[in-house]
């Protein structure tokens, strides 16, 4: 007998991935892979689209077609602040956007003109400025920058719900995707920020329903329930906040480091905007307080710099296990060693200087240098409150140096780490269920680890 299976395409910026839960959310099946990126009309590297809908077609006709698993329900969760651009016959218009795209300075500079004032604008829609990363920015630098395309725009998805449009034909807007920092949302009003209405940009976004709406389509003969997607780190907050009775952080490691505080009160204050904290937004419609960090980018740059140094393999860093003697040897006579290249920070050298002759040294350096940063954006969405629980996932939850360093400079917040791989998949699959979620629902299902400090 087939195998009940709810089916989830979970895309990172890196990893793209597929899984299938059964009812119990039990992973019953795995599938990743990478694609390389591909240049824009300006030449600027942005996701292979088309790539991306080819493989996710190939993956899903596959499963549908095995004999030991039947889906019953699919749905998407994906990085957010991209866009696909549609026009009235459903084609793409145009590339999909990399959010770290520089825009001109001439169209902030017109769009703050007209709209007031930056801090205050980033307070109340949660979203500071941030470029392309802000949505809303995205489709006023095309009405003005290209507005023959813009003119084209029937709908603008944010990815997650362009994906369920690919499988299913109808376009719609969701809440976690369009209040993560977009500066379309007004939280104070609880609807599109006015300049979102006079500048006409509501037209070209669907109508926003439930993240738990799912539309009955038949597939290949098949009748299957297709969510309309989910912002990922939202996602990966829910299976925490239907299991969890106390308060609690949650940091969802990977290309962003995303601190979260579902706990806040309240809106942003300009402390927090200088800060460089946002909100994302709960299934519900409430605000989430967030800081970022680009850790996993920078990550990824100072790793190739060491491995370039050390000559050793590209993958030597995976090997590399916490000692407590290092980390007292390079913690006794502190001092910053790298120069962030995506990230910006105080006290930060002019340039990059190794004084190490063993890669372990260098790489317990910039692990330390870059726990520093985080717990100071961890600390950034505490909100002066006693929260004594945190919980990791995503892909530094299986990094033991950071773990365990993160661990010493938290000291009395208990820490935990769960699964890396599951982070936002489970979380797209539980908002699509009218299931209920056990209090040890983390333990069975997310591999949960507890982490003491070291002494």
């Amino acid at each position: 007998m087939k195998k009940k299976v709810t089916a989830i395409f979970d895309i990172g910026r890196t990893n793209k991935k597929f899984f299938l839960f059964d009812r119990n959310f039990q992973e019953v099946y795995r599938e990743y892979i990478r694609f390389e990126e591909i240049l824009d009309e300006d030449g600027y590297p942005t996701e292979n689209l088309k790539a991306l809908e080819n493989w996710s077609r190939m993956v899903f006709d596959k499963i549908i077609n095995a004999a030991e698993y039947d889906i019953t329900a699919l749905n998407f969760s994906c990085y957010g602040a991209s866009l696909v651009h549609i026009d009235e016959d459903g084609k793409v218009l145009t590339p999909l956007y990399n959010y770290m795209k520089p825009l001109k300075g001439e169209v902030y500079d017109s769009f703050y003109k007209a709209y007031g004032s930056e801090n205050e604008l980033s307070r109340v829609t949660g979203s500071p400025k941030l470029g392309m990363l802000n949505t809303g920015m995205h489709l006023y630098w095309l009405k003005y920058e290209k507005k023959e395309v813009f003119k084209k725009i029937k709908y603008s998805l944010h990815l997650p719900q362009y994906l369920s449009y690919f499988f299913t034909g109808i376009p719609v807007s969701e809440y976690t995707s369009i209040g993560c920092h977009t500066l379309l949302w007004d939280y104070e009003k609880n609807d599109y920020h006015s300049w979102v209405y006079q500048e006409g940009i509501e037209e070209k976004l669907p109508p926003i329903v439930s993240s738990g709406k799912t539309t009955t389509i038949n597939y290949k003969g098949k009748s299957i329930q297709i969510g309309v997607g989910i912002h990922d780190s939202s996602s990966a907050l829910l299976p925490y906040i239907r299991s969890l009775s106390n308060p609690f952080l949650l940091l969802s490691t990977g290309t962003w480091s995303i601190s979260i505080n579902p706990f806040n009160k309240g809106m942003l204050t300009l402390k927090d905007v200088e800060n460089d904290n946002l909100f994302n937004m709960r299934i519900d419609g409430s605000p989430v307080k967030v800081s970022r960090l680009f850790l996993g980018n920078e990550y990824k740059i100072k790793v190739k710099v060491l491995s370039d140094y050390f000559g050793v393999s590209d993958d030597y860093h995976k090997t590399v296990k916490f000692d407590q003697h290092v980390f007292f040897e390079i913690n006794k006579d502190f001092v910053p060693m790298f120069k962030w290249s995506s990230i910006t920070a105080e006290n930060v050298p002019e340039e990059t200087s190794i004084p190490y002759d063993k890669f372990e040294h260098a790489y317990h350096q910039l692990i330390l240098e870059l726990v520093l940063l985080q717990v100071k954006s961890i600390k950034a969405v505490l909100e002066d409150k006693i929260i004594e629980r945190l919980y990791i996932d995503g892909g530094f939850s299986n990094n033991e140096v950071y773990i365990q360093l993160l661990s010493q400079q938290l000291g009395n917040m208990k820490l935990s780490t769960t699964d890396s791989s599951l982070g936002s998949a489970l979380g797209a699959a539980i908002v699509i269920s009218n299931s209920k979620l056990k209090p040890n629902f983390l333990k069975e299902n997310y591999a949960l680890k507890k982490h003491a400090p070291f002494s």
